[in-house]
């Protein structure tokens, strides 16, 4: 269990799409479950299922790319700002 919680930790948004593709994947099985859909054509969904959840993933972590590199800058300024100026 204690592997399971350093993964998450150091992976956070690989972890992210890992459960949300297999929430989506459970939600299209049990919604297409009664199509007649062929092998492949399950196959192809699911795949797209995933590729979609990662891409979901994704974006939003631009938010916290952009907040992260925003209270970089901010810590560089204030530290900047400390500094005692030289004459």
């Amino acid at each position: 269990m204690e592997k399971v919680k350093q993964f998450v930790k150091a992976h956070p948004q690989l972890t992210s799409w890992i459960v949300l593709a297999i929430g989506m994947v459970i939600i299209l099985v049990w919604s297409a479950r009664d199509v007649g859909l062929l092998a492949g054509q399950w196959a192809a969904l699911i795949i797209a299922t995933i590729a979609v959840a990662g891409l979901a993933v994704w974006i939003i972590g631009w938010e916290d790319e952009e907040e992260s590199a925003k209270a970089a800058a901010d810590t560089t300024r204030a530290a900047a700002e400390e500094l005692p100026k030289e004459a």
